[in-house]
């Protein structure tokens, strides 16, 4: 009897033991030929599927609202013009305003021009007999001919990067005359990682727009560029790269359809040269665009990478503006002169410009009416074969009550005209709880018309869980690319940015880096700060949105993203 009682624990423990190895090995061959990443995703589903469970998700019927379809006015999302600093004030009666592009009217290395003005400002220069000065305001060259283009405001002068942006001013019919081609040397380039240089040289013999190109179609080389709308940078390697594809007409089918190649393996356009500075900071890069004034200042960017011009220089030229009186005409003359002076133009190579002096512009002149029509293409086909399916995320708490609430529905129902129609989109809610306002689909008049009902039925009340708001945003998106594998994900999160109930950005960082999802925010009378920490993760931009300029920016960031 003992001998039987002790056969039959030995079979238990074989029977454990064959168990174990059993389970053993279904684990083991469960993940057999998957790749990291995919077991990654499979571990994120299930978190995300249970961290959903524990939300409180409220679908809405979609109401319709009245829709507006008559096309962008830019100019009626531009703030008034205050809202661009005056970095030199005029010091006499007799002046003329001039619009400065930023890295040359900003502060330190990017002050050049505000030093030479004071110093003209000081200097007794007299026109008609009559003491004169200037007036600077420092505003990005995109942003100033959005500003004369629509007839906001147009100044006296401009002096933006380069030159496309007054063949884009003189194109709308603006009076423009080129007062000077160049008021400081500047140029623009493909900063390259060297590891990255030497290996594209060995292949290719050399670097410049059309070899970078060619290794981006072929998947070879991973680089951002900015936004060709409001980036001197980016409008200028937008043109210069159709007309790798076909010189002798930058819009035509052969320059369209090599641009699609190319532009199907661009992973990242920034909005800002910020933003694409920080995604490079994290080695998603091996390129990106940058002016070499930029390049020069930074130690960071001269160890390790190689920079490489192309398309037009950067030359700053200066336009006078308008039907404007003969005395503003030679105040504008008497500045380029005092601009030209050697003690200015050494002061602008202590500060990085007039470097490079060698090279020429290969990129022959661009009419105006070329350049908006190649922009209209870029924004046509920027996202290729990949159409976008983006979640809206609106916070609805009390905070937001009041301004803030107005402020984001007249942003978001300005905005909307950006969207693409080839895009899909959705749109959430969140106080304590999160309602699902509007299912992911296709962005056409049917769907517009439940966005705007959406945005227009929102009101505020509760406490603030984003966190949660991004959980259901990313489940919606997660169904929609299981049903449509080729979707780019995107999100928005538009806040204050005070999260106080519901899970935390620990809970769910990790989710949103395997799915590797960007999530832009859009701050309004924000904690900045708190949305910077959600955008950063997949390097995408934070807006601190004020009261003055949140449409116009949210335009522009759609415009880029959407």
């Amino acid at each position: 009897m003992a001998n039987k009682g002790k056969a039959f624990f030995v079979l238990i423990a074989i029977a454990a033991v064959v168990f174990g190895l059993v389970y053993a090995g279904i684990t083991l061959t469960s993940n057999l030929g998957k790749t990291d990443s995919q077991v990654n995703v499979e571990d994120a589903g299930k978190r995300l599927d249970k961290l959903y469970k524990n939300i409180n998700v409220n679908n809405v019927e979609p109401v319709k609202g009245q829709i507006d379809l008559d096309p962008v006015a830019v100019g009626d999302s531009l703030p008034d013009i205050s809202k661009f600093p005056i970095s030199v004030e005029n010091t006499t009666d007799s002046f003329v305003e001039i619009f400065s592009s930023t890295e040359k009217s900003g502060t330190g290395i990017d002050g050049w021009l505000n030093e030479v003005a004071e110093a003209f400002n000081k200097s007794n220069t007299q026109v008609s007999g009559k003491p004169v000065s200037v007036k600077i305001r420092n505003i990005a060259s995109g942003t100033a001919a959005d500003y004369i283009r629509s007839g906001k405001y147009v100044p006296d002068a401009f002096t933006p990067s380069n030159e496309l942006w007054g063949e884009m001013v003189k194109a709308e019919g603006i009076p423009t005359e080129l007062v000077t081609k160049r008021i400081v040397g500047n140029v623009t380039g493909i900063v390259t990682r060297k590891a990255k240089y030497d290996e594209l040289v060995e292949k290719y013999g050399s670097i410049n727009v059309k070899t970078v190109t060619d290794a981006i179609a072929d998947n070879e080389l991973s680089m951002g560029y900015t936004d060709p709308f409001a980036s001197s940078t980016g409008l200028n390697f937008l043109v210069t790269s159709l007309r790798t594809f076909d010189h002798t007409n930058l819009l035509g089918d052969t320059a369209v359809q090599g641009f699609e190649r190319f532009q199907a393996n661009v992973p990242f356009i920034a909005s800002t040269t910020i933003q694409m500075r920080d995604a490079a900071k994290t080695g998603m890069l091996d390129s990106f665009v940058l002016e070499y004034q930029t390049y020069v200042n930074a130690a960071d960017l001269k160890s390790g990478y190689v920079f490489t011009p192309f398309g037009v220089r950067h030359d700053s030229p200066l336009y006078a503006l308008g039907d404007l009186p003969q005395e503003k005409r030679d105040i504008i003359k008497a500045f380029a002169d005092f601009v030209a002076q050697d003690k200015n133009q050494k002061l602008g190579t202590e500060k990085g410009f007039n470097g490079l002096e060698e090279y020429q512009s290969e990129l022959e002149a661009v009419d105006g009416g070329t350049l908006v029509s190649a922009q209209r293409l870029w924004k046509e086909k920027k996202d290729g074969s990949k159409p976008i399916a983006a979640v809206f995320v609106a916070d609805v708490s009390g905070s937001m009550d009041g301004e803030p609430l107005n402020r984001l529905k007249e942003s978001l129902l300005q905005g909307q005209k950006y969207l693409g129609r080839d895009n899909s989109i959705g749109f959430v809610s969140y106080s304590s709880d999160v309602s699902i306002n509007l299912p992911i689909a296709k962005y056409d008049t049917n769907q517009q018309s439940m966005f705007v009902g959406a945005i227009n039925s929102l009101q505020a009340s509760g406490g603030t869980a984003t966190f949660d708001g991004i959980v259901v945003a990313m489940k919606m998106l997660q169904d929609e690319v299981a049903l449509n594998p080729d979707v780019k994900p995107v999100i928005f999160v538009l806040s204050d940015g005070e999260t106080n109930e519901g899970h935390s950005l620990k809970d769910i960082r990790g989710l949103i880096e395997t799915y590797k999802i960007p999530i832009y925010t859009i701050g309004y009378t924000a904690n900045i700060e708190a949305l910077k920490s959600i955008s950063s993760i997949n390097e995408a931009a934070s807006i601190n949105a004020d009261t003055d300029d949140v449409v116009y920016k949210i335009g522009n960031l759609l415009n880029v993203q959407m």
